[in-house]
């Protein structure tokens, strides 16, 4: 569930004032991984990377605050709960966007993950969760890439975390991520703290 709160009663009093109405209010920064253990797991029980890297990413974010609310149509709204979105390739040879509940459960995460998607990439019709914080990802694995800015539209103010294609080296395998977050939502120490908790979910991930 979701329901608007009086921003000056929040912790974000100072930042909706300063940044709702910034023509800009957008905020990117990169960090790279080490993925090696996330790769070791998804080839050793068959699991997909995509889904280890979202419910890594929903696991960081669930215990931080600020994830919890959202700037909506210049309200502040406050979740419940949290969701991971990510993006299919549908029957149709296009994309669609399926946000998935997060779950502490891997394995119940694992389970609406691969339902979901499939169902996604039968149907071409997306699926939302509006009730829930959702917080977006591309996954650009058929390249490699430094970095990616995304796209302000001025309509969906959601955290978005975007990635290319994992770097492997000698004794570790790294992944290049972007992550853009609006001002009014977090602070650059929120988001850097997002980042850090993000890698040692990885690094900490026992299936």
């Amino acid at each position: 569930m979701k329901h608007a709160v009086d921003p000056t009663q929040t912790s974000r009093a100072y930042a909706f004032e300063m940044w709702m109405q910034a023509p800009m209010p957008m905020v990117t920064l990169f960090k790279t991984l080490d993925v090696s253990h996330l790769v070791r797991l998804s080839r050793r029980k068959k699991i997909k990377f995509n889904m280890l890297m979202c419910w890594c990413i929903g696991r960081a974010a669930n215990d931080i605050a600020e994830f919890h609310m959202l700037p909506v149509d210049g309200r502040l709204m406050l979740y419940d709960t949290i969701a991971v979105n990510t993006i299919v390739a549908n029957r149709q040879g296009e994309v669609s966007s399926c946000d998935i509940p997060f779950s502490n459960d891997l394995r119940r995460f694992n389970d609406d993950y691969l339902r979901l998607t499939r169902q996604v990439a039968e149907t071409c019709a997306n699926h939302d969760l509006a009730e829930s914080m959702v917080i977006g990802t591309s996954a650009l694995t058929q390249c490699e890439i430094d970095g990616a800015v995304g796209m302000y539209s001025g309509i969906f103010n959601n955290p978005f975390l975007i990635w290319g294609r994992y770097r492997r080296r000698l004794f570790r395998t790294t992944l290049r991520i972007s992550f853009q977050f609006h001002h009014t939502q977090m602070d650059g120490a929120h988001a850097a703290r997002f980042l850090d908790a993000l890698q040692r979910e990885i690094t900490a991930l026992k299936v």
